[in-house]
């Protein structure tokens, strides 16, 4: 990958990073998104009408106007398009990582041309409550506490007859679902979008493009967009190497007319990598604090609440969010050192700075205790990106034990992919994990000598607590980058 791939793939990161945080992307899926899946692009879609017509798929560019064809040919009649859309859209293909990946984000708009369900599905996965809308009707309702909506301009493999597949249908479809169009024009303006898997053929999305464009001038907002950048064919000659080269060179410059930001990757297996970065970014703005402490060890009550309390502080003024399920010793100079900092600022959310989840010390009824802490320490994990854990002792049978449950948090968030700090220096449990810990993250990070350097330091039992306090903040922040 080149230098300016590299530049155009970090801004993009970085500006998404903060569109994200205030909750202003959007997604706008084709069919290059399904296609892993299993499912069929509109060319394999459409071989078989083609042939039924006396023309080859592999020779026509207009695949729109195809599909007119056959319904000029069959007397305006669907059945045989909508049995293709049915026979390939009704698989139950696997959602795909990328699908989990945008589920998983704090994205709540989803439009696509696609007819499969795989992006509702994979929300769902997610344990999203997802409004789905593909009629203008649906529009005018909203669904009880819905987390996303996904829009699904060109109809649902549910309802082929009103799918849009044909010349005639996009012509009229300004007229017949003009409040998509209006709907999208609105996203268009007060979203960012990530647009994947779409090759801009679409006559529809270039038609609101075009409005939006008009409309705001040099006033639109930025947009993303993924293509693969041309690679050379197989006996292909220099001179035709070079004009594709050249073609898709004029291609991304003409999105620019719509702000739209073109990210060439030289394979599709990147734009995975690339998502997989955004989660972790994102993820990595929120901390998880595991501790649990019935005696402090050489620093003492006072010290390590103060200790606790001031490193709480200090994560919420670097603007990232703690996470804690408010651990024995631990928990509540967690929440005050948090609190201090957000109720200096009359305009923070504390929702947006401090999760809480209060660890349930009985359970009753059937389900068994164990699976239940489990399943409760997963949740709550799963909103951080970075796990910080702090001393680990409680008092079992008379004598003070390794806290057991600071090791399955440990092995949850190792096994969910998050950022291990323990602070090795504050002793018990915290000192074995941070000695286990140090192996992922020099693999994790072997091209990062700053964090690897940092985070030996959490270890060193010599270091104030300041010191400590210190440390952690410079990987938060380094973590970032």
């Amino acid at each position: 990958m080149n230098d300016q791939m590299n530049r155009d793939k970090e801004a993009f990161l970085r500006e998404i990073g903060k569109e994200l945080e205030e909750d202003n992307v959007a997604i706008f899926a084709g069919s290059g998104l399904s296609a892993p899946a299993g499912y069929v692009s509109w060319q394999e879609l459409l071989r078989s009408t083609a042939k039924d017509i006396g023309l080859d798929v592999d020779k026509e560019h207009d695949l729109v106007t195809l599909a007119q064809y056959h319904l000029n040919v069959n007397g305006q009649n669907r059945s045989q398009l909508n049995k293709r859309l049915i026979e390939e859209f009704s698989k139950s293909g696997e959602i795909t990582e990328n699908h989990k990946i945008l589920a998983r984000l704090p994205i709540d708009t989803y439009w696509t041309t696609n007819y499969d369900k795989l992006i509702e599905r994979a929300l769902e996965s997610a344990g999203k409550v997802t409004d789905v809308k593909y009629t203008k009707k649906q529009l005018a309702f909203t669904k009880p506490k819905r987390d996303a909506v996904v829009y699904k301009m060109h109809g649902d493999v549910d309802h082929p007859d009103d799918a849009v597949l044909s010349k005639d249908d996009y012509e009229t479809y300004h007229v017949k679902m003009d409040q998509f169009i209006n709907a999208l024009s609105g996203a268009l303006v007060t979203k960012t979008f990530i647009i994947i898997g779409f090759g801009f053929a679409d006559p529809n999305l270039d038609y609101i493009l075009s409005r939006v464009r008009v409309a705001y001038d040099k006033s639109q907002r930025a947009h993303y967009c993924f293509l693969r950048k041309v690679a050379r064919e197989k006996e292909e000659s220099d001179a035709d190497f070079e004009y594709r080269i050249r073609k898709q060179e004029l291609f991304c410059g003409d999105l620019i007319r719509f702000n739209i930001k073109t990210i060439l990757v030289e394979q599709y297996a990147e734009i995975t990598d690339i998502l997989k970065e955004i989660e972790n970014r994102y993820r990595r703005k929120s901390v998880f604090i595991s501790g649990a402490a019935h005696e402090y060890g050489s620093w003492g009550s006072e010290t390590a609440q103060r200790f606790i309390h001031e490193l709480s502080k200090q994560i919420v003024k670097t603007k990232h969010k703690v996470v804690s399920g408010f651990g024995l010793g631990v928990g509540s100079a967690v929440i005050s050192g948090a609190l201090e900092q957000i109720y200096m600022n009359p305009k923070a959310n504390t929702a947006d700075q401090l999760v809480l989840r209060p660890f349930p010390q009985e359970v009753f009824g059937a389900t068994d205790k164990q699976e239940v802490w489990r399943r409760y320490r997963e949740d709550m994990i799963a909103y951080a990106g970075i796990a910080i854990f702090m001393f680990g002792n409680k008092l079992e049978g008379g004598s003070v034990v390794k806290s057991n449950g600071m090791r399955q948090e440990f092995d949850i968030a190792k096994e969910k992919g998050l950022a291990l700090l323990p602070i090795g220096a504050t002793g018990y449990i915290s000192d074995e994990l941070w000695s286990e810990a140090l192996k992922d993250m020099e693999s994790r990070f072997s091209s990062r000598a700053d964090i690897l350097a940092l985070y030996k330091r959490l270890g060193d039992k010599s270091a104030t607590p300041v010191q400590l306090g210190e440390v952690v903040i410079e990987l938060l922040q380094a973590l970032q980058k």
